[in-house]
């Protein structure tokens, strides 16, 4: 985002006469809540519309870093040919294990099923057994629980307080040897420093990268390394995606205006309004 953060000095000359922002994007880490709520004014996100297109993207990328695409297709542009590559791994039947239970990780839940992967997850909330019977999924009731049992770990969490650098030098050791690393949710969820000490010692095997620290200003390891298929944060960028968030963040500010509320805010007003 060009602007960000969105906080007092960007938007303290609005505040007075500002009663919703609407953003188009699922994350909003970029924005300051508890100031945007302090002067009454609703925050919204988009819940919906990257929903599809950021889960095909974690499909993708699971894919390639298992199928190993990078290494193959700079083989071939190189102009050598499979004499000097090995075989990868099918898919079918890997554990997935999904940290974030949402609606990104239920559509990867979703799709992976639909790949007869085996379909394993952490969330805050356990899902109901009519939820986990139609994605075929198993609870696990602690994170390290999740990442010893999973061959491919997909990161669908928001980014907060309690997630960033949620995956780091424990959450590593945790996992199977050779395992894959895929984050389509945001970079700071992960230990940078730590997922480059575990591709390099072989605990991960490859890693399938959407999003980075400090975009777009990203570490030169993953930019170099063929252990990693990176993507410039393009998991929501489809004409698709942009025309659902536009309709989502028009429906936000209609219901504003018609009942005082939108219809999925980030914060909470009224808790703001009980305390004065």
């Amino acid at each position: 985002m060009t602007y960000a953060p969105f906080d007092q000095d960007l938007l303290g000359p609005l505040a007075s006469e500002c009663g919703i922002i609407t953003s188009s994007k699922a994350g909003y880490d970029e924005f300051d809540v508890e100031w945007i709520t302090s002067q009454g004014i609703w925050l919204c996100n988009t819940t919906n519309a990257i929903v599809e297109s950021t889960s095909n993207m974690a499909i993708f990328l699971t894919l390639a870093a298992v199928r190993d695409t990078y290494r193959t297709e700079q083989t071939l542009r190189n102009g050598a040919w499979t004499s000097v590559l090995y075989p990868t791994h099918d898919i079918t039947g890997m554990i997935i294990g999904i940290v974030g239970m949402g609606k990104v990780g239920k559509r990867v839940a979703s799709k992976a099923k639909a790949f007869n992967m085996r379909v394993k997850y952490f969330n805050r909330r356990r899902l109901s057994d009519q939820e986990e019977a139609s994605y075929r999924a198993s609870y696990c009731d602690s994170l390290h629980a999740l990442l010893s049992v999973s061959d491919i770990i997909s990161i669908n969490c928001p980014l907060n307080d309690d997630t960033r650098n949620l995956i780091s030098t424990a959450e590593f050791a945790a996992m199977k040897d050779g395992s894959y690393l895929i984050n389509t949710a945001r970079g700071a969820i992960v230990d940078e420093d730590a997922l480059i000490r575990a591709l390099e010692s072989g605990k991960i095997a490859r890693a399938g990268l959407d999003v980075f620290c400090n975009e777009p200003h990203i570490n030169s390891y993953f930019q170099n390394s063929d252990k990693v298929i990176c993507q410039p944060h393009m998991g929501g960028v489809t004409q698709e995606a942009f025309r659902l968030a536009e309709i989502e963040c028009l429906e936000n500010i209609r219901a504003y205006f018609k009942t005082g509320k939108p219809i999925n805010p980030v914060n909470d007003l009224s808790a703001r309004f009980q305390k004065e």
